[in-house]
């Protein structure tokens, strides 16, 4: 049986003592050795007012990674459309796709992906998520061949067909995807709770398109690969205690220290906490390669998006190299 295609989310992580220009030569890095490896593409996810996540401006920083790379596959993961014009969307990844034909991918999303006061500094209102359906509709047609009905083109866009894949966490969005035709993207990486229903929903209820006849999956999993069993089981103990001490750091004036993290991993923040890491593949190479299809098989999906969140810039990109000959050649 041939492997499930790999893809990486890389969320652009600002380290505690880097810069987010660090980061973003990071993201380069992990680009040029996700493309030696074979993963199909990258996705970058649009976050606001986050300081350890530098990709909220996801058309610029693809263009960026674009320009330093030759063949993979660069999408957004996802643009929260609510956030946006659909006619500016369709500008910037028409222009995106001009400049780097059959490379870009774009993922849409109906969360703000930020807290209250920065969706209002966005100028949008709530009211917006409600128009996602129709917005969604909009931003197709902007890319499109079809003639406009109100004289309003997109110019980059109009005719690039930027492929469209909708996100989500919960069964709307892969309801709106089964009736649009259009490929659904579920967030299990960190909202694992509703994976196998909506996924079982979205192939129930799938609506043929003409560029889509057949429904198509992905699915989000955190990926912890080391050279041995043993040691991608204390880094994922470690990965576990640093994603407590980011989440539960917040607001605080001083971050937690890992010790003080540790004391509360079995708290019951500390367990919800990790159990969005829920779906991780821990191990050395042959284990994680053998995880992955089993988390494939068991979600029904057709490709795996991978988030490797080891602590470490190294780790992290030793765990992208090891994980890697589970993923087609390009």
């Amino acid at each position: 049986m041939a492997s499930t295609p790999l893809s990486i989310l890389d969320l652009a992580t600002v380290e505690a003592d880097g810069s987010i220009a660090d980061a973003f030569a990071h993201s380069v890095e992990i680009a040029r050795l996700a493309e030696r490896s074979g993963y199909s593409r990258i996705w970058y996810a649009e976050h606001h007012n986050m300081p350890s996540i530098a990709s909220s401006a996801t058309a610029v920083l693809i263009a960026h990674i674009a320009a330093r790379t030759e063949t993979i596959g660069l999408g957004a993961g996802g643009v929260m459309l609510p956030n946006h014009s659909p006619l500016v969307i369709a500008e910037q990844f028409g222009t995106l796709a001009e400049l780097h034909p059959g490379r870009i991918h774009l993922g849409l999303g109906r969360a703000p992906g930020t807290d209250g006061a920065t969706f209002r500094a966005l100028r949008r209102t709530h009211q917006a998520a409600e128009s996602f359906p129709s917005d969604v509709v909009e931003l197709q047609r902007y890319l499109s061949d079809e003639l406009p009905r109100n004289a309003v083109n997109a110019y980059p866009g109009r005719g690039t067909r930027v492929p469209l894949t909708i996100l989500g966490s919960s069964m709307f969005g892969a309801s709106l995807a089964a009736q649009l035709g259009l490929p659904y993207s579920f967030a299990s990486h960190f909202a694992p709770q509703h994976l196998t229903s909506a996924v079982q929903h979205y192939r129930a209820h799938y609506v043929p398109s003409e560029a889509h006849p057949e429904p198509y999956v992905s699915a989000g999993i955190n990926v912890v690969a080391a050279e041995t069993d043993d040691q991608a089981e204390a880094l994922f103990v470690r990965t576990e205690v640093e994603r407590v001490r980011n989440f539960l750091s917040r607001g605080r004036e001083r971050e937690l220290t890992a010790d003080e993290a540790s004391a509360l991993l079995d708290t019951p923040a500390g367990t919800e906490i990790r159990g969005m890491l829920k779906y991780t593949a821990v191990g050395g190479p042959e284990r994680v390669r053998a995880e992955l299809e089993t988390f494939a098989r068991f979600a029904d999906v057709d490709e795996l998006v991978t988030l490797h969140p080891a602590p470490t810039r190294a780790e992290q990109l030793t765990s992208i190299q090891l994980t890697a000959p589970a993923a087609p050649a390009v």
